[in-house]
């Protein structure tokens, strides 16, 4: 058997609202209630092509410790990276949200990236493909 691809990514939000609206204003995404759980406070992220692929979830101290520990670092995942298009229009998004972001562009290769972290502290790396 072979993984075919990448379902989601989950994240503890210390603020589900607030993570919940980054994700909505950095990507033009939808968070939703989640289809099978509709009283549970998380919420599923969708892309624009309907996929959920951001889950937002409940700090549970039992689960997860003391949210200040759950905070300080992602643990051994170091970042998410996201495909993502329009380069400069990301960026300008970035700048307009007010987010503090780094670009990278790598002599020979052929996409350039953004990386910005969220309101939870997850560093997302954002690839574009220039070939």
């Amino acid at each position: 058997m072979a993984s075919v691809g990448l379902e989601h990514v989950n994240i503890v939000a210390a603020d589900i609202a607030r993570t919940c609206a980054f994700y909505e204003a950095l990507f033009g995404m939808q968070a939703r209630p989640i289809p099978v759980m509709p009283d549970y406070p998380g919420r599923w992220i969708y892309n624009d092509a309907d996929q959920p692929i951001i889950h937002v979830q409940v700090h549970n101290p039992e689960r997860h410790g003391p949210l200040n520990e759950a905070r300080a670092s992602t643990g051994a995942i170091d970042h998410v990276a996201l495909a993502c298009q329009d380069f400069e229009g990301m960026k300008a998004r970035c700048e307009s949200l007010g987010l503090e972001y780094r670009a990278v562009e790598l002599p020979g290769a052929d996409f350039r990236q953004l990386f910005v972290s969220d309101p939870d502290n997850v560093l997302l790396e954002l690839n574009f493909r220039t070939a």
